[in-house]
């Protein structure tokens, strides 16, 4: 599998993109009211690079849940809370 380098970046608008590193195409778009930046205090582009961080990590959890499994894994129950 190849391996793709992700960029956050903040565009001319003022919205933080996550995109591919060498492409100018947004793959995700945060952007904030001016109230929240505001209250924020310049701190937005931690909070959008907790998000995106997030984000990424449920993908990965999505595609481990995907994966073929074994024999011992097909009776297991999942619970949500």
């Amino acid at each position: 599998m190849a391996f793709t380098e992700y960029e956050l970046v903040v565009l001319d608008d003022g919205e933080i993109a996550l995109q591919r590193s060498g492409s100018d195409e947004p793959l995700v778009r945060i952007s904030f009211s001016p109230s929240v930046l505001a209250y924020l205090g310049g701190k937005h582009v931690d909070v959008a690079k907790s998000m995106m961080d997030a984000g990424i990590q449920t993908v990965f959890e999505i595609n481990d849940d995907r994966a073929p499994s074994g024999p011992e894994q097909e009776n297991k129950h999942q619970t949500l809370h």
